[in-house]
C-alpha cells in the first residue's frame, strides 16, 4: 500500500510539474507576435455613373430599375438552340475541369484538416527475432544465467494520441480550409458564368453572320444587276468605260465580304464545338433566326449589392478569411502543444501466451514541445501569412475595382450603341423611302432602274449597319449579364456579413 501511495504520490507531482511547465511556458512565450488588426474590405462597388450609383437617375439607354439577372439568364433570349448548347456545355465541357479539380482538392483539404485535428488511434502488431551481441547486454551476465543468443519478442496493442488544441490552431487550420473551399466553389461558378457568356456571345455572333450574309446576297444581287446595266451601257456606248470598271469593283468589294462573313460563321462554329466541348459535327442543328431584342436595365441597388452578386469578388473575400485563419494558425505555433499518448499493449516472448493477462504492457505519456530556438523559422513563417493577408487584400480591392469597372464599361456601352441604333434606325427609314421613291418614278417611267438599284443598295447597306448595331447592343448586353454576376447568390454566410 505505501509503495501503491508512493507511486501515486510520484505521478501526481509530475502531473502537477507538468501543469506548472505548460502555463510558464504560456505565460512567457518568447517573441509572441501581437494580434495583427483586422483588415478593413470595402463594402461599396466603386461605381460613379449615373443611374448605377444614384438610384433613379437613368443612364441614356439603360434604366436604372432592373432586376438582378436570373441564375439561367440566357433563357430570357427564348432560343431553344443557345438553352441546349449551355445545358451540355456546363454538364461536360473540359473548359470547366480545372475548375471542378480545385473545388474538389480543396473539399478534400477540409477533410484532411479535420482528420488531423481529432484523436488518433491505431492497431499495431508485430514479431521479432533478434540475437543478443555477445559485446552487449549479454556481456553484463554470465553466459549460464542467459543461456540463450536468440529470442523472441511478440507485441500486439491499441494506440490512441489526442493533442489539445487549447490555442486554436487547429481549429483555424481547418477553418481556413473551409474558406478555401468556399472560394474554389466560387470560383467554379465563375468559371460557369464565363462560359456561358462565350457561348452565347458566339452563338448570337452567328446569328448576325447569316443575317448579314442573307442581306450580303441581296446586295450582291442587286450590284450584279448594276454591272450588267453598266456593261451594256459601255457596249452600247452610252457611257465610259470607267463605270463598268466601277461596277465591276463594287460586286468585287460585296463579294469580298460575303467570304468573309461565311469564314467568321464558320470559325464561330468551330469556337462553339470548343466551349460545348464536342465536335463541330456534333453540335445540334443551328438554324439562322432573328436577333432577340434586348432592353438595358441596371439594377438600382447595383452599388452596394454587387459584392454578394459577383463570383469573383465573393472568391477574394473567401481567400482574405482564409488567409486571417492561416495567420492565427501560425501565432498559435508559439504556445507549446500539449499532446497524450496511451498504449493498452500486450507483450511476450512467445506467441503462445500472448494473450495472457500476465502480458499486458499498459502506457500512457504526457507530452509537451514548446520552442525555444528555431533560428527565427516560426517569425518568418508568421511574417509570410501576414504577406499571403495582404496579397489577399490588394486581389480584392483589385477585384472589386474591376468589377466596377466592367459594369460601368458595359452599361456606357449599351447606352453608345442605343444611341447610334436610333440614329441608325432613322437612316434605314430614309433609305426605304428613297428606294420606294426611285421604284415609283421607275413605273412612271421618268428614270430607268439605276436609280431604284441604287438606292436599294444603299437600303441595304444601312440595314447591315443596323444589324450590326443590334448584335453590338445583344454582345455588350450578355457581357453586362455577366458583370452583374450572371445570378450567382452568395451561397454561404461570411464572416464579414455584407453591411
Amino acid at each position: 500500500m505505501k509503495q501503491h501511495a508512493s507511486a501515486g504520490s510520484y505521478g501526481a507531482l509530475m502531473v502537477g510539474v507538468m501543469v506548472g511547465v505548460i502555463v510558464a511556458a504560456a505565460s512567457g512565450c518568447a517573441g509572441l507576435p501581437p494580434r495583427e488588426p483586422v483588415p478593413t474590405l470595402a463594402h461599396e462597388a466603386p461605381l460613379d455613373l449615373p443611374g448605377v450609383a444614384t438610384p433613379g437617375v437613368a443612364t441614356p439607354g439603360v434604366a436604372a430599375t432592373g432586376a438582378w439577372p436570373n441564375p439561367e439568364w440566357w433563357q430570357a433570349y427564348q432560343d431553344p438552340t443557345l438553352d441546349r448548347l449551355i445545358s451540355l456545355a456546363l454538364a461536360s465541357s473540359p473548359t470547366l475541369a480545372t475548375a471542378h479539380v480545385r473545388f474538389d482538392s480543396a473539399r478534400e483539404s477540409v477533410r484532411i484538416a479535420g482528420a488531423a485535428s481529432g484523436a488518433q488511434v491505431g492497431l499495431t502488431g508485430d514479431a521479432e527475432r533478434q540475437r543478443l551481441s555477445d559485446n552487449g547486454i549479454a556481456s553484463l551476465f554470465p553466459p549460464d544465467l542467459l543461456a540463450f543468443h536468440w529470442y523472441n519478442e511478440f507485441n500486439l496493442g491499441v494506440q490512441a494520441s489526442y493533442t489539445f488544441d487549447w490555442w486554436g490552431k487547429q481549429r483555424a487550420t481547418v477553418e481556413a480550409a473551409v474558406d478555401q473551399a468556399h472560394a474554389a466553389q466560387a470560383e467554379r461558378s465563375a468559371a460557369a458564368l464565363a462560359l456561358a457568356s462565350s457561348i452565347a456571345d458566339t452563338y448570337f455572333g452567328w446569328q448576325a453572320d447569316q443575317i448579314r450574309l442573307a442581306l450580303a446576297r441581296e446586295r450582291a444581287a442587286t450590284v450584279l444587276r448594276e454591272t450588267s446595266i453598266a456593261r451594256e451601257r459601255v457596249e452600247a456606248e452610252l457611257d465610259p468605260a470607267d463605270s463598268g470598271e466601277r461596277s465591276n469593283l463594287a460586286l468585287a468589294a460585296v463579294r469580298e465580304q460575303i467570304a468573309a462573313l461565311e469564314g467568321s460563321a464558320g470559325l464561330r462554329v468551330v469556337a462553339l464545338a470548343g466551349l460545348v466541348g464536342i465536335a463541330p459535327a456534333e453540335l445540334p442543328p443551328l438554324v439562322a433566326r432573328p436577333l432577340p431584342a434586348v432592353q438595358g436595365s441596371i439594377p438600382d441597388d447595383v452599388r452596394l449589392d454587387l459584392i454578394a452578386r459577383r463570383a469573383d469578388i465573393t472568391a477574394s473575400r473567401w481567400r482574405v478569411e482564409a488567409a486571417e485563419k492561416n495567420l492565427a494558425a501560425a501565432r498559435a505555433d508559439f504556445f507549446p502543444d500539449v499532446s497524450i499518448n496511451a498504449l493498452a499493449g500486450l507483450n511476450s516472448l512467445t506467441g503462445t501466451n500472448l494473450l495472457e493477462y500476465a502480458s499486458r504492457a499498459p502506457n500512457a505519456a504526457l507530452a509537451v514541445h514548446l520552442p525555444l530556438f528555431d533560428a527565427g523559422r516560426l517569425k518568418a513563417r508568421y511574417r509570410g501569412v501576414q504577406v499571403q493577408i495582404d496579397a489577399a487584400v490588394a486581389a480584392y480591392d483589385q477585384t472589386l475595382v474591376d468589377a466596377a469597372r466592367d459594369v460601368a464599361t458595359q452599361a456606357s456601352v449599351r447606352a453608345q450603341v442605343t444611341a447610334e441604333r436610333a440614329q441608325r434606325a432613322l437612316q434605314v427609314d430614309s433609305a426605304a423611302r428613297l428606294r420606294d421613291a426611285a421604284a415609283a418614278r421607275l413605273r412612271q417611267g421618268v428614270s430607268d432602274s439605276r436609280a431604284e438599284l441604287a438606292a436599294t443598295e444603299s437600303w441595304l447597306e444601312q440595314r447591315d449597319g443596323l444589324l450590326q448595331l443590334d448584335a453590338a447592343a445583344l454582345s455588350a448586353d450578355i457581357s453586362l449579364q455577366r458583370a452583374l454576376g450572371g445570378g450567382y447568390a452568395q451561397p454561404a454566410a461570411l464572416a464579414r456579413a455584407n453591411p
